[in-house]
């Protein structure tokens, strides 16, 4: 297909005049009938790219997702831009409508699914029967981050690739260091595939960390953010219980509209949730990371992260929900010395040793029952019969990965120096210069006024005084 008829197809189906960076030299590929690793940036319309190709190619673009929430916001997209023969595939409906959905495969150009669900024997077997234009794994570095110690069917992609007859590839993810990049091509069994890379910089987003001497000060400043900076805003929390006990909290002392939003809620509550703040109808919204991808929210202009993220990897993913518009945005971390314990101790619970690793064959070899999360994920490995020594392995590389995440994030979080840089020497590319709207050095305040990010002036004395006995008997009581 010619370029030019690319850009027709471009204005005439989806109503742009230009493609946005990377997109059109990855459709490009993918018509040629190659395999593409695409890098790039949160907000660049990854999900146009396999809409246009599986409009010009016949068949089924198989579009493998991690959450079923985005899997619903990606099939209620497609139908608002009049695509109506798509539909995802999850646990959440019955045997009986996941049936009629494979028994009518044929009559679908896009189906969403998960790795779990696609690794199903009848749901592989049906998808196996219809043609494929294209198999997509989107959030692509999900098979490195998540696949060894989390959500093992994810490693299992390569092999169901093979299964489907090697269709042509697309491997979508918005940050990548080279070390994943060579993980997800060699997972997934596609060695040769282009790699189109964009840079991770979003030189729209202020970066700044506040150093904060305990909890106390951490909550006086959370307020003094949402109060200070003007526009809709996401509070990121590791904890679900805090997460429902700020937001809460903050309806109650700024008068804001606020909303509290995590795996916990009912799948009603979630999308009524992302919909309200979607629509402008919320302010604040306190999440734990099950809020954020497939948001497509362009004003979002503050991210705050009360707890460290995981990995910089993932927190340039979540920052990268701010400032989609191209106008500035800000995003902050509240850092208390001694927060990346909880980054370890959540690290710690999907790791397991050596000996605890045989100790679990040996369960499954007496057939006893899953007894936590971490021996359901080893049931992934036993019943595929592969030996625990290997699995060891797996835990260990994963392990030390992790921890050379984690030192890479406190780098970030304690540096001196241009945070920008820093970050952006994560993922192997040259910052720009220093200046003014770049991050925050020590000692240097907010630039919310050449920013233009100012809501007003912040709390008095008085009030965080008087705030802060709300907060002890709210935050002491009930967490």
């Amino acid at each position: 297909m010619q370029q030019a008829e690319l850009y027709h197809l471009l204005k005439q189906k989806y109503g742009f005049d230009e493609f946005r960076p990377g997109q059109l030299a990855v459709i490009q590929h993918l018509l040629a009938g190659e395999d593409v690793l695409a890098v790039l940036p949160t907000g660049t319309g990854k999900s146009l790219i396999y809409q246009l190709v599986g409009s010009v190619l016949p068949g089924l673009v198989v579009v493998v997702s991690p959450l079923i929430s985005l899997m619903q916001d990606q099939v209620a997209r497609l139908n608002y831009q009049g695509e109506k023969r798509v539909a995802a595939l999850t646990s959440q409906q019955d045997y009986g409508s996941r049936q009629q959905l494979l028994n009518r495969l044929d009559q679908l150009d896009f189906l969403f699914v998960s790795p779990e669900m696609l690794n199903q024997p009848a749901v592989l077997t049906a998808v196996r029967q219809v043609q494929l234009a294209l198999f997509v794994v989107d959030e692509a570095h999900c098979i490195s981050t998540w696949g060894p110690d989390f959500r093992p069917d994810y490693l299992t992609l390569g092999t169901l690739r093979n299964q489907l007859g090697d269709p042509v590839t697309l491997m979508l993810t918005a940050t990548a260091t080279a070390r994943i990049r060579d993980d997800i091509t060699r997972q997934l069994r596609v060695p040769t595939a282009h790699q189109v890379l964009y840079s991770v910089n979003r030189p729209n987003i202020y970066l700044a960390v506040a150093t904060l001497s305990d909890e106390t000060a951490k909550r006086a400043r959370l307020r003094q953010l949402i109060e200070t900076v003007a526009g809709p805003v996401v509070v990121y929390f590791s904890s679900k219980r805090q997460t429902d006990l700020t937001a809460e909290w903050l309806r109650d002392v700024t008068g804001l509209r606020v909303a509290g939003y995590h795996a916990g809620l009912s799948a009603e509550d979630r999308f009524k949730i992302q919909q309200q703040f979607m629509t402008g109808q919320l302010d604040v919204i306190c999440a734990t990371s099950a809020f954020g991808m497939g948001i497509n929210k362009a004003d979002i202009r503050m991210v705050i992260h009360y707890h460290l993220p995981t990995s910089l990897a993932d927190y340039v993913q979540e920052i990268g929900r701010a400032g989609r518009d191209g106008q500035p945005a800000l995003a902050v971390i509240l850092y208390v010395a001694g927060d990346e314990h909880l980054v370890q101790s959540l690290n710690d619970l999907t790791s397991a040793t050596p000996a605890e690793i045989a100790a679990d064959q040996q369960r499954f070899a007496r057939k006893q029952p899953a007894q936590d999360a971490l021996s359901e994920v080893l049931d992934h490995y036993w019943q595929r019969g592969i030996d625990p020594a290997r699995v060891s392995e797996q835990f260990v590389a994963r392990a030390a990965a992790r921890q050379r995440e984690l030192a890479a994030l406190l780098r970030y979080v304690t540096s001196t120096t241009c945070r920008r840089a820093v970050m952006l020497s994560y993922f192997g590319e040259d910052a720009p210069e220093h200046s003014l709207t770049c991050c925050q050095l020590p000692g240097a305040d907010l630039p919310l006024d050449q920013l233009g990010l100012k809501r007003g002036a912040a709390p008095t004395t008085s009030e965080v005084e008087d705030w802060e006995i709300q907060l002890k008997r709210l935050f002491l009581l009930n967490f």
